[in-house]
């Protein structure tokens, strides 16, 4: 396990924290309009995959296949997204994104698109448990 960093504002207030990998914390973000995992490198003052170190360029691109394999096992997706942005919120996350044919969005990308619809309190339970699950991870 990591040392714990301060994560972005922007990241706490809209996603919820799922569990801990080697490398990064798994965070659900909180639209249940699309499956969507953020997953934060647990290194301080990095902004760009290219600035993790070569061993955990490495463990990240393990962990981005990793969550995408558990994504797509517990949604039953046909697509999954996956990539790092940041030019809003500079700290390094990377989204996984669950996509289908009828969700809100497709075939276009997820961001910007109608208004969040936060998940109830027993379905985000219920897909974390499930993601943990498939992820074999606990809190």
């Amino acid at each position: 396990m990591t040392k714990e960093i301060s994560l972005d504002p922007r990241l706490a207030s809209d996603s919820v924290a799922i569990g801990k990998l080697a490398l990064c914390e798994v965070r659900l973000q909180d639209d249940a309009r699309f499956p969507w995992l953020v997953l934060v490198p647990q290194r301080e003052a990095v902004s760009e995959l290219f600035e993790l170190s070569a061993a955990d360029r490495a463990l990240a691109i393990e962990e981005i296949a990793q969550c995408s394999a558990a994504l797509r096992a517990v949604t039953k997706c046909l697509k999954i997204n996956a990539g790092a942005l940041g030019n809003i919120v500079r700290q390094l996350h990377i989204h996984i994104v669950a996509r289908n044919e009828d969700d809100a969005a497709w075939p276009g990308p997820v961001w910007g698109v109608g208004a969040r619809l936060p998940y109830g309190e027993t379905e985000k339970a219920e897909f974390i448990a499930r993601i943990r699950s498939a992820l074999a991870m606990q809190r």
